[in-house]
């Protein structure tokens, strides 16, 4: 089953994917802090609007394109963003790992800032291909 696209920017996209089912953000490169914060917002938006017709629903995060986020946007991430998700019912995060250094690194401290976080439990999950992303989240969604 193909992959729905909700939104399309030069610098990602946020897809529906309905057999896990999950949102997926899909990075395509630099994102600077409008875009990044935009895009995510948006995406969050759409997860809970899903999530009324949805359940359990997940969030995949397609890094292989991400370039850095800057400490600014991680600090967000951690402080902002991820309340708000698991306000909204989002408790794993499965990652598809990036292809560089920048990108790598960002996942890191993303999974390092969430797993050490004392407001909420996400779970985050590293994985090397999209399908593999896809199949560990339909297993913590439905396991």
């Amino acid at each position: 089953m193909a992959d729905i696209v909700l939104i399309e920017e030069s610098y990602g996209s946020m897809l529906l994917a309905r057999e896990v089912p999950c949102l997926i953000v899909q990075w395509h490169g630099f994102a600077n802090r409008q875009q990044f914060q935009s895009l995510m917002e948006r995406g969050l938006d759409l997860y809970i609007e899903e999530a009324t017709r949805t359940q359990p629903l997940g969030w995949l995060a397609d890094t292989r394109l991400i370039s850095a986020i800057t400490p600014a946007d991680q600090t967000w991430l951690d402080t902002v963003w991820n309340p708000r998700a698991y306000a909204a019912g989002i408790r794993h995060v499965s990652f598809v790992l990036a292809e560089n250094v920048f990108g790598q690194i960002a996942v890191q401290n993303y999974t390092a800032n969430t797993e050490a976080a004392a407001a909420y439990v996400i779970e985050p999950s590293h994985h090397r291909t999209l399908p593999e992303a896809k199949r560990w989240l339909r297993n913590a969604l439905h396991g």
